[in-house]
């Protein structure tokens, strides 16, 4: 009997795809960042500077997710792999505070 209840607490598997849409979603809704393009990997910007990378990792059930440390030319990235909606759910709130502290030192 353990093992019936066992399937029935699991987390739903992750599914990249659908979390792609869904963070690129989140994403345009946060100002000012602007999508760039729509190939891969999904860029976007910060008032014209390189901001986020988004790519779908081939053969995993995964994301590769990048945020500048600070927006330039050539920004320095901070690389994260996200395998769960809990990881996902995270980084875009890690998302949010970067464009907070961003604004705030303009």
């Amino acid at each position: 009997m353990s093992d019936e209840l066992g399937d029935f607490f699991a987390l739903p598997a992750y599914k990249p795809e659908e979390a792609l849409v869904a963070l690129r979603r989140s994403l345009r809704e946060c100002r000012p960042l602007t999508e760039q393009g729509t190939g891969t990997p999904v860029r976007f910007t910060w008032r014209g500077l390189p901001a986020i990378e988004l790519v779908r990792t081939e053969g995993a059930a995964t994301l590769s997710v990048a945020l500048a440390k600070r927006p330039s030319q050539r920004p320095e990235w901070v690389r994260r792999t996200l395998a769960s909606s809990a990881e996902q759910r995270q980084w875009l709130d890690d998302v949010r505070r970067a464009l907070k502290r961003w604004d705030d030192e303009d």
